[in-house]
């Protein structure tokens, strides 16, 4: 709606502070009526400093080796990846090596809350979130409703239904060199 104030969308650009991950960008982005309905991980690699095949007129055109990891619907992992075309020409082509729950087991998955109520009554707690996650979620959370709070937003970016987020989404990331991926 026009007249909306209501947040339905928002993009992240965060770190993680410590030793493993320090200046790993890491972009987050979720809204209401996107074209999906989808959560996934997608982990982009890296180009290698030094190509294996050093006269390819392929470099510059091979894109990116990405990890997917699909957490609903259509639960799975997904490895994408530069493979060279058969033949005498130097091409390298991207594949798929996947991983689906549902096309690997052909028994039925129960439906998500009947998984939780059956680890609940049996005492498996794996699936469930721990206390100190809760709170550490809260904590990162709430340091961006207070930088809100401090720095109110003059306007609101509109988005179409249907569509994946506004304009400011895009050049927000293009800043970076980067650009969404479409799941």
């Amino acid at each position: 709606s026009p007249s909306s104030t209501t947040e339905t969308y928002v993009v992240l650009k965060v770190f993680v502070d410590n030793w493993r991950w320090a200046g790993v960008p890491f972009y987050l982005r979720t809204g209401k009526h996107l074209p999906k309905r989808v959560s996934e991980i997608a982990i982009q690699f890296k180009q290698a400093p030094l190509m294996l095949f050093k006269h390819s007129e392929a470099h510059g055109q091979v894109e990116p080796n990405v990890l997917t990891m699909r957490i609903q619907p259509d639960e799975g992992i997904s490895l994408k990846f530069g493979a060279k075309v058969p033949g005498s020409e130097m091409q390298i082509r991207s594949v798929n090596m996947d991983f689906f729950y549902g096309s690997s087991f052909v028994r039925e998955q129960p439906e998500a809350y009947e998984r939780l109520l059956l680890d609940c009554m049996i005492g498996d707690s794996t699936l469930f979130t721990r206390r100190d996650e809760v709170e550490a979620a809260w904590i990162f959370i709430q340091g961006i409703l207070d930088e809100w709070k401090n720095e109110p937003r003059e306007t609101i970016q509109i988005y179409e239904s249907g569509s994946w987020g506004p304009q400011a989404a895009d050049e927000f990331i293009w800043r970076d060199g980067r650009r969404w991926r479409r799941p």
